[in-house]
């Protein structure tokens, strides 16, 4: 089970809190060209923008950096546009990196939002590492300030991967990974936004990073302590691999104190199995002989957060999983199950931030304020067959869940904890995985969702 820090309690709060008044309704619906916004009429929840395609890559602001056309495109550093010293905050190390820039076009969108999570695709050579920031503007005209959304590094040698705290402007906060309007109740919302990417390398080399996807889910979700139930719509069950990550509680406690709180990776790990993917022995060189699902270990360090000091990072996370082959990851918001029933309807696993008390979800035997679980199929009664890392062993793994337990804990954004407090809930958040070449079907629903 995760014991999420204080930072991500603060945000699950935050959440609550920015939660404004309007109607629940569905996500993206229409179809949409690669590249631009997705959202379904007025009463949507949630917008999404990705910059994939070669001609996006052409369309922003480029210093330095260069589209790359071919069968996945991307964006490299050309001929950089200066250099610049790095002082690591958590080795306390300086060293002079080569840099280059890319800004995006302004994106407007369609939902005047409370919150903003970014999240990318890229492959990082040691000697390389990237930063991705969002400035936009106000519903009143002001601007903010150009936020640090994650310094990341598919390596932990160059630079500790890290989120940056402490970003204010006294109306929106950074909290680890997430844009929040401070007040949502005031009516102020982020109307319109662009992501800034700055590409680092060794001094003198011709490394290069190579990004291959960014942009940022935006989203309004109202405040709710329940939502309107759905009618079951789809009956699968994919072959997920299981693991547990009870299994390793006690290993790498330097990563957020080992297994107990690695529901995350260890989540992330069954999907890009899932896909045929996994690290090679050279990757897993670093584990100890011995351990069971050294891999899950792999995936710990490999999304772990050093200023939030866990592996829960939700774009660290979909980073991780595109480092492999072919592989692309986002992290967004769905507004219902019948939107997640079309994924798995596809073939497409997704796994889930959702947090309860004990007795809240049948079967689940604890109670949290963060976890995340896999979800693999649907019963023919509508019920959520999961992954659930929070198991003793992995052949515990799998597990039932009541529909409409599950369907409320998931997508409410205010909760009562055992003691009657009030607090907050995630809203939908989840993570999709998927091959960078997906089948027809699977391009459909990611495109009605507003991922491709």
């Amino acid at each position: 089970m995760n014991r999420p820090t204080s930072r991500r309690t603060v945000l699950a709060a935050a959440i609550a809190a920015a939660a404004g008044a309007g109607a629940v309704a569905s996500t993206a619906q229409a179809a949409a060209p690669s590249g631009t916004s997705s959202s379904s009429p007025a009463a949507s929840l949630v917008d999404n923008r990705f910059w994939t395609t070669y001609s996006d890559w052409r369309s922003g602001a480029a210093e330095g950096t260069r589209a790359v056309a071919g069968r996945r495109a991307g964006l490299v550093i050309s001929t950089p546009a200066g250099s610049t010293d790095y002082t690591d905050p958590h080795t306390g190390t300086t060293r002079t990196w080569e840099y280059a820039t890319w800004t995006s076009p302004v994106h407007r969108s369609s939902v005047p939002a409370t919150e903003v999570i970014a999240s990318w695709n890229a492959q990082t050579p040691q000697g390389t590492w990237i930063q991705v920031e969002l400035g936009g503007s106000y519903s009143d005209g002001t601007q903010t300030p150009w936020y640090v959304m994650g310094r990341w590094a598919a390596g932990d040698t160059d630079i500790r991967r890290t989120s940056v705290d402490d970003q204010t402007d006294g109306r929106s906060t950074i909290w680890t990974d997430t844009f929040s309007v401070d007040d949502a109740a005031s009516g102020l919302r982020l109307v319109s936004y662009r992501l800034r990417l700055t590409l680092y390398r060794t001094p003198g080399t011709r490394l290069t990073p190579t990004v291959h996807r960014l942009g940022a889910m935006a989203s309004d979700v109202p405040d709710r302590f329940t939502v309107p139930a759905t009618a079951p719509g789809v009956t699968r069950e994919l072959a997920v691999p299981r693991y547990s990550q009870n299994v390793h509680v006690g290993e790498y406690p330097e990563y957020d104190n080992g297994g107990e709180a690695w529901c995350s990776p260890t989540s992330s790990q069954m999907i890009i199995e899932y896909w045929g993917r996994r690290p090679t022995a050279e990757d897993l060189a670093w584990v100890k002989p011995g351990l069971a699902d050294p891999q899950v270990c792999h995936a710990a360090r490999q999304t772990f957060d050093y200023q939030y000091e866990g592996c829960g990072n939700w774009p660290f996370n979909a980073a991780y999983a595109s480092t492999y082959r072919d592989m692309s990851a986002a992290v967004t918001r769905l507004g219902s199950l019948t939107e997640l029933e079309a994924l798995i309807g596809a073939g497409i696993p997704v796994i889930t931030s959702q947090s309860f008390f004990k007795g809240e979800l049948t079967g689940a035997g604890y109670g949290t304020s963060g976890h995340l679980m896999t979800v693999i199929g649907f019963t023919a009664e509508g019920d959520v067959i999961a992954n659930d890392p929070a198991s003793p062993d992995n052949d515990a793994v799998r597990h039932v869940y009541v529909r409409r337990e599950w369907e409320n804990i998931w997508l409410r954004t205010k909760r009562y904890d055992a003691n009657g407090a009030v607090r907050g809930g995630t809203g939908g958040v989840c993570y999709v995985y998927w091959p960078a070449l997906p089948t027809a079907r699977q391009r459909l629903v990611l495109r009605s969702l507003g991922l491709l």
